[in-house]
């Protein structure tokens, strides 16, 4: 078994008939049909942004970055040992 969060939002009139009439379309008229449509865009668009996001990181990781001027010598001198 699985929790399930609450979140409460606000989105305009137009957006809401859209994302009502696409779930009505896509899963009937059931009942939690309007959840699981939200769940279903809420995990595409959370993947989407991480994807991007992932990429950034890599190419970092790869090609290194500028990380300003360096104001220690050793390590020790940053934990002052």
């Amino acid at each position: 078994m699985f929790t399930m969060g609450t979140i409460t939002i606000n989105v305009n009139d137009e957006a809401e008939q859209k994302f009502r009439k696409a779930t009505q379309l896509t899963f009937g008229k059931t009942k939690g049909v309007l959840g699981r449509a939200a769940t279903e865009a809420i995990e595409e668009w959370s993947d989407r942004k991480t994807r991007g996001n992932e990429t950034k990181m890599l190419e970092l990781l790869e090609n290194g970055f500028k990380m300003g001027k360096l104001k220690y010598r050793t390590r020790n001198e940053l934990h002052e040992r």
